[in-house]
């Protein structure tokens, strides 16, 4: 049938205003509609995209499913998950740190042998001891790790501990030797841990965390203006206190060589094999 017209095979007729080529394109779209939607979508397969996708403009051309987030999303979503300095742990290493001038200020007034300004001073230091146990534990549990805290904390701990050793070594309470021992383990433990962690990193330990309890408390003892029975008490415990800052610190010197151990022989292991 030859003599049928064009607006009749395509389905529209002329009346209606529509040109008889786009009757016959829309009869033909399985071909021309799939090429437009290609080069409309950029490449992403029919169905990949919403009409809701398209206006949010979420979705990156060329990828199958318009799975991938856009780029400024990428930007925002690492911006939520990295935790704020501004939190409570940090808060407390920071208020340990500005607690030592102040400890400092009490410990010497008056010569350094004012009971009163001695009790102050011991308030201060145990706010101190008590900050550092909560704050590392609230960062970890709460995921609030940050680099700040992991540089400030040991700085914190260290500065306090360290003041106070020094103040009482200055005012005669304290042995400078006893001072010295502490405080060159606590720094030396602090660098071994940095030579050695391209190998690895050097755990707490139990007996690390006890001399850390044991060192708190012989210390607050000294402070306190004791006599008597007391006075006799904090010998012992700062003896005891001694004693684990040597003991751990040679364990720590232990772990460091054979941490450096296993990591040499890893990385010969591994060259080894590269070159077979």
């Amino acid at each position: 049938m030859t003599g049928v017209p064009a607006s009749a095979a395509g389905g529209t007729s002329s009346a209606n205003g529509a040109p008889a080529s786009a009757g016959s394109g829309a009869a033909s779209g399985g071909a021309s509609s799939g090429a437009m939607s290609g080069r409309v979508s950029g490449g992403v397969p029919s169905g990949g995209v919403s009409a809701s996708g398209s206006s949010s403009g979420a979705v990156e051309p060329g990828v199958p499913g318009g799975s991938r987030p856009a780029r400024g999303a990428k930007v925002v979503a690492a911006a939520v998950n990295q935790a704020s300095v501004w939190n409570i742990a940090n808060f407390l290493t920071m208020l340990r740190l500005l607690l030592v001038p102040g400890f400092v200020a009490l410990m010497l007034a008056d010569g350094g042998y004012d009971p009163a300004m001695r009790s102050f001073a011991w308030a201060a230091f145990a706010i101190a001891m008590i900050t550092d146990l909560f704050d590392g534990h609230l960062a970890r549990t709460y995921d609030l790790v940050t680099d700040f805290g992991k540089i400030a904390d040991p700085i914190a701990d260290k500065a306090i501990m360290g003041a106070a050793l020094i103040c009482l070594s200055s005012l005669g309470d304290l042995p400078w030797w006893v001072t010295v021992v502490i405080l060159g383990r606590e720094l030396g433990i602090t660098l071994l841990r940095f030579l050695v962690i391209r190998y690895g990193v050097i755990p707490a330990s139990r007996g690390g965390k006890l001399k850390t309890l044991i060192q708190g408390v012989a210390v607050g003892m000294y402070v306190l203006a004791l006599t008597g029975w007391l006075a006799t008490l904090r010998f012992w415990v700062m003896a005891a206190a001694v004693v684990l800052t040597v003991l751990t610190g040679l364990d720590y010197v232990r772990q460091a060589i054979v941490l450096r151990r296993q990591g040499i022989a890893e990385r010969m292991a591994a060259s080894e094999e590269t070159e077979a």
